[in-house]
């Protein structure tokens, strides 16, 4: 009897078409439907979600560019981060208040997963998201200049979702049968590269105040990883959004603190 054909864990396809897949994935735009995609295609298209979030970042840092003219830098601040919201679908948001919510629980890992899984926010939740559009905004709102917000927002959209693969290829999933383990493992190189484009976007955006702004983005994404491990046991979509917004809200932080005039 012949073999069955092996079949990769993250399968070759082009950047165009994991561009695509990423895109759908990470965003509520009005986008194609990418087709059917193959065992592994969403992790191997992970490379790519640094791509996405730079054109986040750049859309939203022309809206608070252009409403820094006429309003307030909060203002201004808190419309780029209602963007950001909006585009997603709130889907890092949602994750971020799961997570929360799935710490402040008392009991093991399975009870903490229990409370993720609930669709109902909790007061760590609530609190979470409070804190995050808070800090995004004020940062965000402490950068003067508009070649200056539009990098720090494109730095910090690309990277935070740079590291999504990075913290997948850290962990093992709290759940073999969750969506993010039945998503795929992206490989090493998957992870390598979706990192080196978000610390390019990085550099591009923020000059040489990248490199302790990455360093602080990645510190924080990553022990918002490791806490996950220690109280999960490895990772969930939740914990995957968690961590993209602590490194966003990190380097945005990191940016107010270099380079705000």
């Amino acid at each position: 009897m012949a073999e069955s054909p092996h079949i990769p864990a993250n399968p070759p396809r082009g950047w165009l078409a994991d561009l695509h897949l990423a895109a759908t994935f990470l965003t509520r735009l009005p986008l194609p439907d990418p087709g059917a995609v193959p065992p592994g295609g969403l992790a191997a298209a992970m490379r790519c979600f640094p791509l996405v979030g730079a054109g986040l970042g750049l859309v939203a840092g022309l809206i608070a560019a252009a409403a820094s003219t006429v309003l307030p830098p909060l203002a201004a601040a808190l419309l780029a981060v209602l963007v950001l919201v909006l585009a997603t679908g709130a889907l890092h948001e949602d994750g971020l208040a799961d997570f929360a919510d799935g710490l402040g629980a008392r009991g093991g890992p399975e009870r903490r997963l229990e409370v993720m899984h609930d669709s109902r926010n909790g007061t760590f939740g609530v609190l979470a998201l409070v804190f995050s559009v808070a800090l995004r905004a004020t940062a965000l709102a402490a950068i003067t200049g508009a070649a200056a917000k539009i990098g720090a927002l494109v730095a910090a959209a690309a990277l935070s979702r740079a590291l999504i693969p990075v913290a997948m290829r850290c962990l093992p999933p709290a759940r073999p049968d969750g969506l993010a383990a039945l998503a795929g493992r992206p490989g090493a190189d998957c992870a390598l590269t979706a990192f080196a484009l978000g610390a390019l976007f990085a550099g591009l955006g923020l000059g040489l105040a990248a490199i302790p702004a990455i360093a602080c983005a990645a510190l924080v994404g990553l022990g918002v990883a490791e806490l996950a491990r220690r109280r999960l046991g490895g990772y969930t979509g939740d914990v995957l959004g968690a961590v993209a917004q602590a490194s966003e809200i990190a380097l945005l932080l990191a940016a107010a603190a270099l380079i705000s005039g």
